[in-house]
């Protein structure tokens, strides 16, 4: 477990940072950028939380969020260490059914969405945007875990699907009308 008694440590002052072996890369390292990305993505969620303030998936969404803390530890964690936090098959598996469930009750697509809808699914959205980066920039850093990846993968799905829930089941959706403001 975490035990953290000072914030600041200033190891970083000289712009590296320590991966879970023990090494230093660059702040500006790709896998860096990737943990970073994931780090928004998951401010990101919790804003989508607040906006749902209680409602579903709200829960769905705090245990993501644990899980991204999971993947960021993945991605901190360079290939060959043995005991290392990984990303699983199972928490893939659990967006995989959980997809499924909520899109079920959908309306099936009849032309592309736009962002937007309620306040709630407009958070999910660009959670989904933030996600859809961090995944880009974990394809850059290379050699990571296959289940991190498709974790990435399959959440950006996960939170396109549970906008068009909270938007009244898809009824709420704003639909993109092509060459509208010609």
């Amino acid at each position: 477990m975490v035990k953290l008694n000072r914030i600041y440590t200033r190891t970083g002052d000289a712009g590296t940072t320590g991966l879970v072996d023990g090494s230093r890369v660059s702040k500006a390292d790709a896998r860096m950028a990737a943990i970073g990305d994931v780090d928004e993505a998951n401010s990101a969620i919790g804003a989508a939380v607040a906006a749902l303030a209680g409602a579903d998936p709200a829960a769905r969404l705090v245990v993501i969020q644990n899980d991204l803390f999971d993947l960021g530890a993945d991605i901190a964690t360079p290939e060959g260490i043995d005991g290392a936090l990984r990303i699983v098959p199972a928490q893939v598996a659990r967006l995989e059914a959980e997809i499924d469930a909520m899109n079920a009750g959908l309306a099936p697509l009849t032309s592309f969405i736009l962002p937007g809808g309620d306040a709630a699914a407009a958070a999910l959205h660009l959670a989904r945007a933030i996600v859809r980066r961090a995944e880009r920039s974990a394809v850059a850093v290379g050699g990571l875990n296959v289940d991190a990846m498709a974790y990435l993968n399959r959440l950006s799905d996960w939170l396109f699907v549970a906008a068009r829930a909270v938007n009244g089941r898809g009824e709420g959706d704003v639909l993109w009308r092509p060459g509208a403001s010609r």
